[in-house]
């Protein structure tokens, strides 16, 4: 009796060693699909091959870097759905001046954004078959944290459009109070970042860079810390964020369009892109004022019912099983 489960094609431009937000996306959506699927995770940069052959949709992350495939994939399937995930870069870059991209968004027949300022971003006509789903992130218990100290987290691979520069000023400039302390979690993809890291590292007890750590580790200390800091320069809507809150972690980040959309346009927790003064203000204002901390957990803590596995599966299951019907 043939297998009646609707096969799925994710196309990601990240594999498992790049583990990267699109990696960690089409692997976790695998996992919310479960039994009721036959779900594929495909290198975006491979040809499809057998994979495809009989699959009922089309899952592309990033409009970019997965065009070869989504042509690929309709030219083998032309009837077949497809649907789009803007990532990041291809939302706040590419679409702009790359054909490839462009070309993605109007063959897709639905485009997921990642969190809800993104669609001020999408051209008009594609506004009508986009849909937010907010990534999600297990709930864990709150860790107990000293007081008297800021333990603060930076969780990003080192790459400009994640800013570590912003974090490296920090230190250099003995911006924050002696008593705040940044670990920065995350491979470094640049040379030149990865250099500047160990060096501050040896010359600055305050700061430490670890490298890549093990998700579970990297979910570990972002629930020990006082504060998550996400200082990116360009974010489609990253899911550090959304540990960080289901964790009991509140955040600074860059008052970006892709932090806007998953932290709410009253938050009190942003400062200005590559401003590592603002930053530092910031810190040292949720070391010695309570009140203000407080605020930055209140606000928080309404966010994390968006965060949810199960929000996140049923809003995805949702759409793919309209799709394919």
């Amino acid at each position: 009796m043939p297998n009646s489960r609707p096969r799925i094609v994710i196309a990601t431009p990240a594999d498992a060693a790049a583990n990267n937000g699109n990696w960690r996306t089409a692997h976790r959506w695998r996992g919310l699909f479960g039994r009721g699927f036959q779900t594929i995770v495909q290198n975006a940069s491979d040809t499809l091959g057998a994979d495809a052959d009989g699959a009922g949709m089309l899952i592309a992350l990033h409009a970019r870097k997965s065009a070869n495939v989504i042509r690929e994939f309709r030219r083998m399937h032309p009837t077949a759905p497809i649907l789009l995930v803007l990532t990041g870069t291809d939302l706040y870059r590419d679409l702009a001046d790359s054909r490839d991209a462009q070309e993605s968004v109007a063959t897709a027949h639905a485009i997921v954004l990642l969190q809800e300022d993104a669609r001020r971003h999408l051209p008009a006509f594609a506004q009508s078959k986009s849909h937010v789903i907010y990534q999600s992130a297990k709930t864990l218990a709150p860790a107990a944290k000293p007081s008297g100290v800021l333990r603060c987290v930076v969780v990003g691979h080192l790459r400009s459009e994640k800013s570590p520069e912003t974090i490296f000023s920090l230190i250099e400039d003995e911006i924050c109070a002696p008593n705040i302390h940044i670990l920065h979690i995350g491979s470094g993809l640049d040379d030149t970042l990865a250099r500047k890291a160990t060096q501050l590292s040896k010359r600055n007890a305050n700061y430490r860079w670890c490298g890549t750590l093990p998700h579970g580790l990297t979910r570990a200390a972002i629930k020990r810390a006082h504060l998550l800091i996400h200082p990116s320069i360009m974010e489609g809507g990253a899911n550090v964020i959304a540990e960080a809150l289901t964790s009991g972690t509140p955040v600074l980040a860059s008052h970006v369009s892709g932090n806007v959309g998953m932290l709410g346009t009253e938050y009190p927790g942003y400062f200005p892109v590559d401003d590592a003064a603002a930053l530092g203000a910031l810190l040292n204002r949720s070391l010695y004022d309570r009140t203000f901390f407080a605020s930055l957990e209140k606000a928080c803590s309404a966010r994390v019912p968006l965060f949810s596995v199960e929000t996140e599966r049923i809003a995805l299951l949702a759409l793919v099983n309209g799709m394919l019907a």
